[in-house]
Parts: structure tokens; C-alpha cells; sequence
């Protein structure tokens, strides 16, 4: 079912990929928002990954560095069938995590010395395999198009706002509605397409958390990991940019009322709910 709604909402961001391209050239613009989105996606593709790990100065280390660290890495992944991915660690004392990486083959898993100070081993455990099972469902490779997909929508909008405004797209002729439907296009696409990319993202999250609690074993040391992250996120803020914010496994931005909408991630208390019938339901 999960893989289904993300297939459907990927559609659907096409869709309006395709069809802000039509209202802003015809089915030449259909073809330049297409092939622009091909273009974005095959650099997002292989090049992402050291983007977002540069952009927090991420570290890569070796067990030696940090035995504790590398060797929950190390163990989960043996446990889950998957390569052992490279480590990296993030000097910020805002309690986080992520991982990045276009396959299982290419993947990368980071945590900031924030967590590795707060969580125990089990909690720091449930982390990791979290992230573990984001790397294993290709979940990365999905949200990163996902993401890329809406970055385009929103650089169309912008380019249909400016032709309507000096008068170039298509005209009142053209099929379609002329310039007033360039207009609502260019205001209502981007808002569709990032309450998509968010769908997506959180939807993700939800499996990552069962997948997570499958690999280590231990659902309720996520839990405890997950209360604890958002205490932490809260108390010390983390930098983060909204391209980048779904990646992380605690929301990094905090906002509420109408902004929980545009959540990358779903409420905590449901993520806990769902670990807690989790543990009383199955036996690891």
C-alpha cells in the first residue's frame, strides 16, 4: 500500500509538472518541463548525496574513530542484508540523523555528536536501523526525486508568473484558458507539488519506523530515541535548509498550526503510537 500511494503521488507531481510546462508554452513546454526534470533528476541522482554531506560538514570516520558509533553501523547492517555503508559524523550538539546515497551500494548513514552524547546504545541502535531501512527501501533515491520534481514545478511557476506579468506564455486563443490559467497554475502548482513532496516524505517515515524497528529488534528503544530527539531538536535548533529537512529523522524545522501541513514528517505521538503497537504486537 505504501509503495502504491508513493507511485500515485509521484504521478501526480508529473502531472503537474507537465501541465504547468503545457500553460506556460504548449506542448513545447511540455517537452522543455520534462526534459529540464530528466536533467535535474540525473544530477540529483549522482550528486546529491555529497551536496547535503558537505552542506553539513559532515566527517567521514573509521571505527576507530568511534568504535560504539561504527559498530551498531556495522552490526544493523550485516542484520538487514545490506553493504556496509560509509560513516559520517556531524559536529553539532543538535540531536540528528540521517542517510543519503543513490543505492544501498552508495549509501552513507550520518548522525550528529548530539545523538551519540544523549542515546544509549539500544536508542542509538533503533536510530541507525531507521535509517538502515530508508537506505534498503530506496527511500533516498525516491524522496530526492521527489524533491527535485518540486524544486521544478516551483521554477516554472516562477517563469509562468513573470510571462503572465510581461505578457509572453500562451494566449487567450491557445486551448486552455490563456493567461488567467497561467496564473492560478503558477499560484496553486507549487503548493500542490510541496504537499506532495511532503505525502511522500512522511509516508516514508512511517515505513522507515516499522523497517527500523524490524532491524534492530527493538521498537520501543526507538521510541525513547524519537522522544528524546524532538526534546532536543526543540532546546537546540539545528541549521537545516526545507530542501534537505525531509532527510533527517526528527524534523529539523519547527513550526505548527497550518505549517504542520507542510511537514516532511508525520506527529511524533503517531510515530511513537505505531512503535508502541509495534513491540505489542510482534516479538523480535
Amino acid at each position: 500500500m505504501n509503495t502504491l500511494k508513493t507511485t500515485l503521488l509521484m504521478a501526480l507531481l508529473t502531472v503537474l509538472l507537465v501541465s504547468l510546462g503545457g500553460a506556460l508554452g504548449g506542448r513545447g513546454g511540455m517537452g522543455i518541463a520534462l526534459v529540464m526534470a530528466a536533467g535535474m533528476n540525473f544530477f540529483s541522482y549522482w550528486f546529491s548525496d555529497k551536496m547535503v554531506l558537505s552542506m553539513y560538514g559532515a566527517q567521514e570516520i573509521s571505527e576507530s574513530d568511534d568504535p560504539r558509533y561504527y559498530g551498531v553501523v556495522r552490526r544493523l547492517a550485516q542484520r538487514a542484508g545490506l553493504p556496509m555503508p560509509k560513516v559520517y559524523l556531524i559536529n553539532t550538539e543538535t540531536p540528528n540523523a540521517f542517510a543519503t546515497g543513490r543505492n544501498p551500494q552508495h549509501a552513507a548513514v550520518a548522525a550528529t555528536s548530539g545523538i551519540l552524547r544523549i542515546l544509549s546504545e539500544d536508542e542509538l541502535a533503533g536510530v541507525m536501523a531507521h535509517e538502515l531501512a530508508h537506505v534498503k527501501n530506496r527511500d533516498i533515491l525516491i524522496s530526492s526525486i521527489a524533491a527535485t520534481f518540486a524544486g521544478a514545478i516551483t521554477y516554472l511557476a516562477h517563469m509562468a508568473q513573470f510571462a503572465a506579468i510581461f505578457g509572453g506564455g500562451r494566449n487567450d486563443d491557445d486551448e486552455g484558458g490563456g493567461i488567467f490559467g497561467m496564473i492560478l497554475m503558477a499560484i496553486l502548482a507549487p503548493i500542490a507539488a510541496m504537499l506532495v513532496q511532503m505525502a511522500i516524505s512522511r509516508s516514508r517515515e512511517f515505513g522507515a519506523d516499522a523497517g527500523g524497528a524490524s532491524i534492530s529488534g527493538t521498537p520501543l528503544a526507538l521510541a525513547n530515541a524519537l522522544q528524546k530527539l524532538e526534546m532536543g531538536n526543540q532546546q537546540i535548533p539545528m541549521e537545516a535548509t526545507t530542501a534537505t529537512a525531509h532527510m533527517f529523522i526528527v524534523n529539523p524545522l519547527t513550526g505548527g498550526g497550518l505549517m504542520s501541513l507542510f511537514s516532511t514528517h508525520p506527529p511524533m505521538a503517531e510515530r511513537i503510537a505505531r512503535l508502541q503497537e509495534i513491540a505489542r504486537t510482534h516479538s523480535y
